[in-house]
């Protein structure tokens, strides 16, 4: 892609009221667990399907979907809250159907603005519609309070959960930090990694028999990825494996997981649509 940013105007859907964007988050307990993969993968699928996704890339320490896809944004949303662009003037078409709003650091002074500098932002993104079936937020891993605001202004958290044993532990840690602070009671569970879909299902039933035990949350089966040496290489090299291998076993397994983020697209919630989710990241109510 090339190094300017674009707004070809998919946001509106002729001929119809645009239905309210579903919102999810991707989040990790720990790093390296392959979730910015998986977010930029499922993303081109949905999109190639006929969906409108936007993803924000809310990892501010490496914020790298738009290496996954090729893109070279000239401006993030820190740009947005600085003053020095509008909502529009940073969105990057990455892919058909497929629109990047490009994380920076110091995204999250968000918090710290006046009421004004607040509503400001929220006009502008209100300006943007609801004509996205899907946004996805991609979190930085761990259980910091940037990735706890991310996940609680969400309509579902998916967590991906490796057979690491730091991994399952980070990711129980996270489930309930988010359950004590933001009262979350319910999560989905993405298992990367795995060797097979046997493996994945006995790893979310241990996340799932201790998260009902000691948290009384109830955790819902997403998927499994299992190890797959395209899909390690493809990210290797900054690829999406969907475009690089797409017949591979982890292609077909982020093209079932995918499916079902479709199904769900659309449906109404407790949390939902762009101008809940921003509400709730720059505390206006």
């Amino acid at each position: 892609m090339g190094s300017s940013s674009t707004f070809h105007g998919s946001f509106r859907v002729a001929g119809r009221e645009a239905a309210r964007t579903r919102t999810i988050s991707v989040t990790s307990g720990k790093g390296g667990v392959g979730k910015t993969s998986l977010v930029a993968n499922m993303a081109l699928n949905l999109g190639r399907e006929g969906q409108r996704v936007l993803i924000l890339d809310g990892d501010l320490g490496m914020a790298n979907v738009d290496i996954m896809f090729g893109a070279r944004p000239e401006k993030t949303i820190f740009d947005v809250v600085s003053g020095e662009a509008d909502v529009r003037g940073i969105l990057i078409d990455v892919a058909p159907n497929v629109t990047l709003i490009p994380g920076g650091s110091g995204v999250f002074g968000l918090r710290n603005l006046s009421a004004f500098e607040k509503r400001a932002l929220l006009d502008q993104v209100s300006s943007l519609g609801e004509g996205f079936d899907l946004m996805i937020v991609d979190t930085a891993p761990g259980i910091d309070d940037n990735v706890l605001y991310l996940n609680a202004a969400v309509q579902e958290i998916n967590v991906v959960v490796t057979p690491d044993p730091a991994s399952v532990a980070d990711s129980y840690a996270l489930i309930k930090v988010m359950h004590q602070r933001h009262r979350e009671n319910r999560f989905s569970v993405i298992c990367n990694q795995v060797r097979d879909e046997a493996e994945g299902v006995g790893l979310f039933s241990r996340l799932n028999d201790v998260a009902g035990r000691f948290l009384n949350v109830g955790l819902d089966y997403r998927g499994s990825v299992p190890m797959d040496l395209n899909l390690r290489q493809a990210t290797r090299n900054q690829q999406l494996v969907l475009r690089a291998s797409p017949e591979t076993a982890a292609a077909t397994a982020i093209r079932r997981i995918a499916q079902k983020f479709r199904a769900h697209a659309g449906s109404d919630g407790a949390k939902g649509g762009l101008q809940f989710f921003w509400e709730r990241m720059t505390g206006v109510a």
